[in-house]
């Protein structure tokens, strides 16, 4: 249970305590959560296992990830001795997360602060790999997002999602090549290849995608709970 390793937004309330219109109800249930309402801090938390996404572009340019020094001859998919922590900035809507230094993330946070939230953020991405590793899955990165609520620092954000993780099956990984994804890998690698740019607007994808992306999200739902998905 990662709320023993760190408090969350959850208050485990149900939608009916808030909501009578048995309507909005049955559009809303399975897809909305009570949470209480914190602070957002401008930073995303992100942890990487493995080299990968935008941490493999930047060592490929500059021999360096998050403005860290790493070793040479690292390839694609090579796994870190230790888990990295590189913060990105939390960009308002409609503008870009650009990843920034563990200090940059402290001058704005202060140590103290950036430290817990580095330390809690490690501790968990390594119990949730220990789980799906169990389960043939691998959590290559993922990102967590913090706020206050009063004086109290929560997580705020879900967890561990294809939205916010990249998940890589543990028979098929191979270093020095990009791995099939389980999640939202698969819409990027398919807007890169449609020649389609971020100043265009929101892309229509099509219904084979879409098919595809929920069949996915659905198998590594499944894969890790042992429970499958209902409509």
């Amino acid at each position: 249970r990662m709320e023993d390793i760190f408090p969350n937004h959850l208050t485990y309330k149900e939608l009916e305590d808030y909501i009578d219109d048995e309507e909005i109800l049955a559009k809303l249930k399975g897809r909305c959560m009570i949470v209480k309402e914190t602070q957002p801090l401008p930073f995303e938390a992100i942890v990487r296992g493995y080299l990968t996404g935008s941490a493999w572009r930047e060592y490929q340019r500059t021999g360096k990830i998050g403005g860290m020094d790493m070793p040479s001859g690292l390839k694609e998919s090579s796994k870190f001795e230790e888990p990295l922590f590189t913060p990105s900035t939390k960009g308002e809507v409609g503008e870009h997360d650009i990843n920034v230094s563990i200090r940059k993330m402290a001058d704005v946070l202060g140590w103290e602060l950036t430290e817990k939230i580095r330390d809690a953020s490690i501790e968990i991405y390594l119990q949730a790999q220990e789980y799906t590793l169990n389960k043939g899955i691998i959590v290559a990165d993922t990102k967590f997002e913090f706020g206050f609520e009063g004086e109290e620092l929560l997580i705020i954000d879900e967890m561990l999602t294809p939205d916010s993780s990249r998940f890589w099956s543990v028979d098929s990984y191979e270093e020095g090549r990009s791995q099939p994804p389980f999640d939202k890998q698969f819409i990027r690698d398919f807007l890169e290849k449609s020649g389609w740019k971020e100043e265009d607007g929101p892309p229509e994808l099509p219904p084979e995608v879409v098919s595809k992306t929920a069949m996915l999200y659905q198998d590594i739902y499944r894969q890790i709970t042992g429970a499958s998905l209902q409509p």
